[in-house]
């Protein structure tokens, strides 16, 4: 396994650190994001990167923007080391970065819910309602919703949480013609999905889309592409489906060993962070590179294709 926590002096513009991804500038219009290993629980990062992790949710981000790419385009336009400019090429980032088409970003995030979990579920349970939106009577915890709903919510700024909010106010932030593709486009890649992770025995519990709009460059309509990362363990909840029971949420394939670990001991989930142990980073480690090879039927041992680009 290999460990990037931060990434090594390139010759480009940074534009940006997020908690996991840095973002560059490239020629040509041009975006490189690359995926660390660094891992945040409760908007906190930890001190222990989780190896491989910046590889699988490239990986598989890649995977699903290849086989999404009939539904909606989307901004990726290569993982290949050899697409950077000279003294960018460091070996450290293989099977890490994305190269990008640089898109004006919708300000909403694109939330899909199959079932009832989370946030969804505090807010049902509280109120009967979801996103504000009215929702179906006498649901349990982690069930099944009757369909899935679209529950957008704003993108925080730094230091601050997303705020779930209703479609109307999608609709006031983005203007209703777009915030009506939205939940179109972002209900179709669910229900591909969907079907895609059921066949791998998961069940795809909700999902989290980011959207940009591409300039045509000739005065025509601005394109709708799909951004970021797409249906990994970071914007994802995915369950095992043989643990899936109404009235529980199953632990999913992501970062639950670092949140089970931290909500049993006494902090107060601001910095600094408690340690983890080997032994929950090394769990982690495997539900991350499990929920990859289940779902895209390969080897993150075969990542990254040296042909792709």
């Amino acid at each position: 396994m290999s460990t990037l926590c931060d990434v090594p002096e390139l010759p480009l513009e940074h534009l940006h650190r997020g908690k996991v991804r840095e973002l560059f500038a490239l020629p040509g219009d041009r975006l490189l994001m690359v995926a660390t290993d660094r891992l945040s629980a409760f908007d906190v990062v930890m001190d222990e990167p989780v190896p491989d992790k910046g590889r699988v949710l490239t990986a598989m981000s890649a995977w699903w923007f290849d086989n999404l790419s009939d539904v909606v385009p989307n901004h990726l336009l290569s993982t290949s080391l050899a697409d950077l400019p000279d003294g960018a090429r460091d070996p450290r980032l293989a099977g890490r970065i994305m190269v990008c088409r640089r898109a004006s970003m919708l300000p909403v995030e694109c939330i899909v819910r199959g079932h009832v979990t989370g946030s969804a579920w505090r807010e049902y349970s509280q109120r009967g309602t979801i996103h504000s939106m009215r929702a179906p009577a006498g649901l349990r915890e982690a069930d099944r919703l009757p369909e899935p709903m679209f529950t957008p919510s704003t993108k925080a700024e730094v230091g601050d949480h997303d705020e779930n909010i209703s479609f109307d106010r999608a609709v006031g932030i983005v203007g209703g013609e777009i915030a009506e593709q939205l939940r179109a486009v972002s209900l179709e890649l669910f229900a591909r999905a969907s079907d895609v992770v059921a066949e791998a025995g998961f069940i795809l519990a909700d999902t989290k889309f980011e959207f940009g709009l591409l300039d045509p460059g000739d005065g025509g309509s601005r394109q709708l592409v799909l951004c970021d990362e797409v249906l990994t363990p970071d914007s994802s909840r995915l369950w095992a489906a043989r643990d899936w029971t109404p009235g529980a949420t199953p632990h999913g394939f992501d970062k639950q060993p670092v949140r089970d670990h931290l909500d049993g001991l006494a902090w107060d989930k601001t910095p600094p962070p408690p340690a983890l142990p080997d032994e929950v980073v090394d769990r982690t480690a495997r539900r991350y590179r499990d929920a990859y090879e289940r779902v895209c039927g390969v080897s993150l041992d075969d990542w990254p294709d040296a042909d792709r680009g």
